[in-house]
């Protein structure tokens, strides 16, 4: 494990100067699945992991949770081992924001809405602390969940934007056999919020069978998701949103690909969710 960008760098100097391509997964830790999957495509397409773990303070708006963030360092690395990540990089607070840090990273339009707008902090956050272990680490291609698909979309363009010379990877959510999507906080539930947090795929999975049935209209869509919503007391709604993917607006109609997305609480812990409603092809 490694733990300063000093000897991150002189690592990586030597795999660089080698010829291998190198590849970032950058974590908060409190592995699950979904992030052994990520590890798991970087190593099909790169010659070295590196798996960043570091709760980042920046992304959490006061009265947020990171002081109860679950850290599981230890068990972390087991879990690594278990898909063989190369480079476990762990840095302190200090080593990534020095003192006096006074830059952030912004990516204007994307971060204003639906997450933007419950977290509006959030982005910049994230975007600023992606941008430095991009600098640090200088990988080839880096791998990220489409669970967090708004902060997809928005690293995305922070990439193009700047010109970054490596590669995105966004890779497929990973779900319970329930279907709940893997996350570092479902930790929070307790066993009845975990049995009401199925609310959020199963609001997604009607969109699907309104889909499947020929039902295009958006409005009538979000409207029975909603619907969904009024049969689970424990679970509070947030948003419901049919959007068109890269520009993140809201469609009347589905004529092609959308993604839907949901966010709610579900007792006093914040989930979030989404599924690509494709419609079936028109026949001539």
């Amino acid at each position: 494990m490694i733990s300063t960008i000093a000897e991150l760098r002189s690592f990586l100097a030597k795999a660089r100067s080698e010829g291998k391509q190198i590849g970032l997964v950058p974590t908060m830790g409190a592995l699950h699945k979904g992030h052994l999957s990520l590890v798991e495509a970087c190593r099909e397409e790169c010659d070295l992991s590196v798996v960043s773990i570091f709760v980042n303070p920046t992304q959490f708006a006061p009265g947020e949770d990171f002081e109860k963030y679950p850290r599981t360092l230890d068990s972390d690395r087991e879990k690594l081992a278990t898909v063989e990540a190369d480079v476990i990089f762990a840095p302190s607070t200090e080593e990534v924001y020095p003192p006096g840090s006074s830059t952030t990273v912004h990516v204007a339009g994307l971060t204003e809405r639906w997450e933007g707008a419950t977290r509006p902090t959030h982005f910049d956050g994230v975007t600023t602390v992606v941008m430095k272990l991009f600098q640090m680490v200088q990988p080839d291609r880096a791998y990220f969940g489409q669970k967090d698909f708004q902060q997809a979309q928005i690293l995305l363009k922070m990439v193009r934007d700047l010109n970054l010379p490596l590669q995105m990877r966004i890779c497929p959510i990973v779900r319970e056999a329930d279907g709940l999507a893997m996350s570092s906080r479902n930790a929070y539930l307790s066993t009845e919020e975990r049995r009401a947090s199925l609310v959020l795929y199963k609001s997604l999975q009607l969109a699907e069978r309104f889909l499947a049935e020929g039902i295009l209209d958006a409005d009538r869509i979000r409207l029975a998701m909603e619907a969904e919503f009024s049969s689970e007391p424990l679970a509070k709604l947030d948003y419901v949103a049919l959007l068109e993917a890269e520009t993140l607006n809201e469609v009347d109609e589905i004529q092609s690909p959308v993604i839907a997305l949901v966010a709610a609480w579900v007792g006093k812990t914040r989930l979030i969710d989404n599924l690509w409603l494709r419609p079936a092809p028109t026949t001539s």
